[in-house]
């Protein structure tokens, strides 16, 4: 009986132990400006006592990284939802997205019947220049390991192909019925965020950036340029779905559509001083017009950028509220590898909005409060009658909200098309995705012809044929698609399509062809004539 008390209050024992420490080392460190390692006292603290006494007087075996990750995680639930531990183990890959870049062999596989399929090579990369093509199954790596056939996850084959840059890697591939060993010397792999930039129409430039990583600003400067070139005049900047990152590049971006030294953001916390971003130098689009999409997965940086242009009436916000992060991180190095990133201050648009939604009902409220959007009708009727906070007005005379995210100029709905649990069965399973794909690797010759997007939105078009072949196809999964409706029936076959873009140019075809049909770009067009 004790010892199962002790099981149950040993982690929140655990958790309160550490809470006193880490506030204490916070406390005490010099600055914010830099990373702080803790737990590097000669002095033994009390947690690492407690640690050492579990892990050699309890009862029964227990892990104590598991513990110690468990209380830590216990104790940083009770502060905001952003105030995160991150373990040693997962550090690198998170710290990578914001890095822009990692080591690796440049391609894009995906897991169909227990078996790793290239789908997709990435031009001038290492496994491109070793001579890996679409189509290719992985069965070896390294001669010894065998990842056909044994349910493996991406994350472990992902573990099997990274390594450091210039190191080898040899995978047995699967090409034609035949076996074949290739060898690959891992190199740099970018991980872009612009997704694409191109021209809409004659006049008008699109851009959609997923994130702002260490490499966003440059990423967008070379867009931007490109886009001038062919005489854009004005420009579509999509941030949907855009969770945010590294705030600089948000103000750097912001910094070129913004003249003279206009605020572009401040922060503000108890315990750091107030800092202020302002326009520094001419921006390169601090006139053409300019329409900004957002949902409500656009957060954080996008979120700034986004309030920024709104507060100054330099951009119309087209879309639907964002998700409303208005909280700042620091992440701080700890002596176990791993890092903690600790919520600092918070931020502030132009006209002073804080944007945060409430967290005060515990992390499941907050995480769930999107879905809430989706059951309470707000994603399909719009949110400009209810502000989630109080009212500012910009020099032009416009209404902006603060608190629960940006609610922008101009609501477009949620697509509310219906969809059949057959349909949802099948997206996942992933059975729509391997459907393309094999699709692909069976028409290559025809496909291959077809020489950009344009063309392929022009010229591909399931119909009824591609729609037997899926319903088959989708058999396999015990997905039954035969009693679908039209109006499903009608967007599958609309989505074969999209998907097919991204399949041969990647990202920049999958925009391509899907703004044709969007109703957001059709928006932002209207607004822009």
């Amino acid at each position: 009986m004790g010892s199962k008390k002790l099981q149950v209050w040993l982690p929140l024992l655990l958790a309160g132990i550490m809470t006193v420490g880490m506030w204490l080392g916070y406390q005490l460190r010099e600055n914010t400006s830099g990373a702080v390692v803790f737990g590097t006292n000669s002095r033994s603290n009390s947690i690492q006592e407690i640690l050492n006494l579990v892990q050699n007087k309890y009862v029964d075996t227990v892990s104590i990284d598991s513990l110690k990750e468990t209380a830590i995680n216990t104790m940083l639930a009770h502060l905001d939802p952003h105030t995160i531990y991150i373990p040693a183990r997962e550090l690198a890959e998170v710290n990578e997205d914001m890095q822009g870049n990692f080591m690796g062999i440049g391609v894009e596989f995906q897991i169909f019947s227990d078996t790793v399929n290239i789908v997709n090579v990435i031009e001038d990369g290492p496994s491109f220049k070793a001579g890996v093509q679409v189509g290719d199954k992985i069965i070896k790596v390294n001669d010894t390991s065998l990842i056909a056939g044994i349910k493996i996850k991406a994350d472990d084959v992902k573990k099997y192909l990274r390594g450091e840059g210039g190191s080898k890697v040899n995978i047995t591939v699967l090409r034609n019925g035949k076996l074949e060993r290739i060898t690959i010397e891992r190199g740099i792999i970018p991980l872009p965020s612009v997704d694409v930039a191109y021209m809409i129409d004659s006049t008008t430039g699109f851009i959609h950036i997923n994130k702002f990583s260490e490499t966003t600003y440059p990423e967008f400067m070379q867009a931007m340029e490109k886009l001038q070139k062919l005489h854009m005049q004005k420009l579509v900047l999509d941030l949907r779905g855009n969770g945010g990152g590294v705030l600089q590049q948000a103000v750097n971006i912001a910094d070129e559509f913004l003249d003279n030294d206009k605020m572009i953001v401040y922060t503000q916390g108890s315990k750091v001083p107030k800092a202020e971003y302002r326009c520094s130098k001419d921006g390169i689009f601090e006139a053409g017009k300019l329409t900004v999409l957002v949902d409500e997965g656009s957060a954080s940086a996008s979120e700034i950028l986004s309030g920024a242009l709104q507060d100054w009436d330099r951009a119309t916000i087209i879309g639907r509220r964002t998700f409303g992060k208005g909280l700042v991180q620091q992440q701080f190095s700890l002596s176990d590898g791993g890092a903690v990133r600790i919520t600092v201050a918070r931020y502030y648009t132009p006209l002073g909005r804080n944007i945060q939604k409430p967290y005060d009902k515990g992390l499941d409220n907050y995480e769930d409060e999107l879905m809430e959007r989706f059951h309470d009708g707000e994603v399909v009727h719009g949110d400009t009658a209810a502000p989630k906070g109080p009212a500012f007005k910009t020099k032009a005379g416009h209404i902006v909200y603060g608190g629960g995210g940006i609610t922008p100029d101009i609501f477009i709905p949620f697509d509310t098309t219906a969809q059949p649990k057959q349909v949802l069965q099948m997206y996942m399973k992933g059975t729509l995705n391997n459907f393309v794909y094999q699709y692909y690797i069976n028409n290559r010759a025809y496909l291959q012809k077809i020489k950009t997007p344009e063309e392929l939105y022009n010229q591909f078009k399931p119909g009824e044929k591609e729609w037997q072949q899926l319903t088959e196809f989708a058999k396999k999964d015990t997905v039954d698609l035969s009693i679908i409706n039209a109006m499903a029936k009608a967007d599958i076959l609309e989505k074969i399509q999209t998907l097919m873009a991204r399949q041969v140019w990647r990202a920049e075809g999958y925009y391509e062809v899907s703004n044709e049909t969007d109703p957001m770009i059709k928006k932002a067009l209207e607004v822009l004539k």
